[in-house]
């Protein structure tokens, strides 16, 4: 799926977005295995073994990586979600950007997703990024429909890209 910047249409931020720190990496880590359980994401519940410190590192190094902007939405000490812009590297693929998305549990359906599109897509024009895209589960109807409400277009259908408990799955 894509989305073409000038496509957006507003709405308005309910909590605070800021950048990735290195003091968020037990809440982040937390809010990754949480997100991993429910089998949409691209590890398997259980597979991510990362500690603390080195999510600590993890943070430092992405921070450090200019092709990288790294988004959380917080509501007091609770990360609520998160959202990653990779951008590409060489002048050819720089305009575009791929986009994974994270809403704990306990805060979809609140705007926290929106409020992370919207700071990305404000970015992103200062940027010069004109394209944005990311994939979905197939089956992930939820986020699917989150990401079409947002603008963002179907363009294909990967094949049996991911295997989910031994069976292939494809993504949009």
């Amino acid at each position: 799926m894509s989305r073409k910047r000038n496509e957006y249409t507003g709405g308005a931020n309910i909590m605070e977005i800021r950048q990735l720190k290195e003091e968020d990496a037990e809440q982040f880590l937390e809010l990754n295995k949480q997100l991993d359980d429910t089998g949409y994401m691209l590890y398997d519940p259980g597979e991510r073994q990362m500690n603390v410190e080195e999510q600590r590192k993890a943070i430092a190094q992405m921070k450090a990586e200019p092709s990288t902007h790294f988004l959380v939405a917080i509501e007091g000490e609770s990360l609520m979600g998160f959202i990653a812009v990779l951008r590409g590297k060489l002048k050819r693929n720089s305009h575009s950007a791929y986009l994974v998305l994270g809403v704990d549990k306990n805060y979809r359906g609140q705007g926290v997703a929106s409020a992370l599109f919207e700071e990305v897509f404000s970015w992103s024009q200062i940027q010069g990024i004109s394209r944005l895209e990311l994939t979905v589960i197939k089956h992930n109807h939820p986020a699917f429909n989150l990401y079409s409400k947002m603008g963002f277009i179907l363009e294909g259908e990967k094949v049996r890209s991911l295997m989910i408990e031994g069976k292939p799955v494809n993504e949009y």
